[in-house]
């Protein structure tokens, strides 16, 4: 393996329409002072009518680009991490490959809930550095929002909309992407799923009579099992990259809830002077929380260059993930300088498979 996996770019979208707790009193049960001492979310972000997933995976998408000075068509592959697509089939990836003009690049959805973004970092860290593709577009990206039950509290409080989206390119840079572990236990999916919809229980007037469309979840045993399962991917994707908690500059957690976060790094003896933590402003976001927070801390200065960063999620399934990168920024040492470098690259490429030595 001659090449690394490295962060080029970043970008992520919210919905304009902000909602408040204040805003959720006038329709739940509920409170500011419940909502917040509960999650730490003080207001979240819905999706606008006619606003899907695929129309803000665009808009994030295309921010990644920019940001990594690389063209659509210069795309190997596209991955989109979602459990809110817009259609059962074509993926979701698909309507982004061709409302960005992708021409060349294949596309599909990874459905892992909240690790989805950590999962589709591990698949374009596999492709990149096994040298079978040069450059990815790795986006998280929810509408949550659709499959609320506004009749349950517990619910309908925590989950929102958005996307966020980062570019994987190959490089000869020494370090990059540098551990990313997965683990899964679909036992426990019950506690946490959305049971309407598929093959078992398909769409009718049952499923709608008994909500089986909405999200459903069993806080107590997620919270229990989320805040183990997070601090053991973490110190095992810290071991796999040869480095040591102290080593970590930025932990970047799922933001399901923020004493689920807390518990992480209770767990882990890591200070939450350097866990990132957006929940407050947009809720839990599922697969998308990773990416918009990587985006927010990067616009804030949270991410010098060289520093290793830890992503670590949980999520319905139940499944669970952690990754270690080397932030780089922009312009990073060992990256492809130009579009015609990238199509000199694709002709030697092509000429050595033709002509072999």
């Amino acid at each position: 393996m001659g090449q690394n996996a490295v962060i080029t770019g970043w970008g992520y979208y919210v919905p304009s329409r902000v909602v408040t707790n204040a805003d959720l009193e006038k329709v739940v049960d509920t409170s500011d002072e419940w909502i917040t001492s509960r999650t730490g979310i003080k207001a979240r972000r819905y999706a606008a009518e006619g606003e899907t997933t695929s129309t803000m995976s665009l808009r994030a998408g295309r921010l990644a680009l920019e940001k990594a000075r690389l063209r659509p068509q210069d795309l190997d592959i596209i991955i989109v991490a979602t459990c809110s697509p817009d259609y059962i089939f074509p993926a979701t990836a698909c309507l982004v490959q061709t409302a960005l003009g992708a021409d060349r690049a294949g596309a599909f959805d990874v459905e892992a809930a909240c690790t989805g973004f950590v999962s589709g970092i591990a698949i374009a860290r596999g492709l990149v550095v096994s040298g079978s593709h040069q450059n990815a577009l790795v986006i998280g990206a929810e509408t949550l929002s659709r499959f609320l039950n506004w009749k349950d509290r517990s619910t309908c409080v925590l989950f929102a909309d958005g996307a966020g989206a980062v570019v994987i390119e190959a490089s000869n840079a020494s370090v990059g992407i540098e551990s990313a572990v997965l683990h899964s236990e679909g036992s426990k999916g019950e506690l946490l799923m959305v049971a309407g919809g598929g093959v078992r229980h398909p769409a009718s007037q049952k499923t709608l009579e008994l909500g089986q469309h909405f999200i459903t979840m069993q806080g107590g045993e997620v919270f229990k099992l989320a805040v183990k399962s997070m601090a053991d991917a973490a110190e095992e994707a810290i071991a796999d990259a040869n480095l040591r908690l102290e080593d970590i500059q930025l932990m970047i957690p799922h933001q399901a809830n923020l004493r689920i976060i807390e518990g992480v790094a209770k767990r882990l003896h890591f200070p939450m002077e350097r866990v990132f933590v957006n929940i407050q402003k947009y809720g839990n976001t599922s697969a998308a929380s990773i990416p918009i927070a990587l985006c927010e801390a990067a616009a804030e200065g949270r991410l010098r260059r060289g520093d290793k960063v830890l992503l670590v999620a949980f999520g319905g399934g139940f499944t669970w993930g952690a990754s270690v990168l080397e932030w780089f920024g922009e312009h990073e040492p060992g990256r492809p300088k130009s579009i015609v470098e990238r199509a000199s690259r694709r002709v030697e490429d092509l000429v050595d498979r033709v002509l072999p030595s």
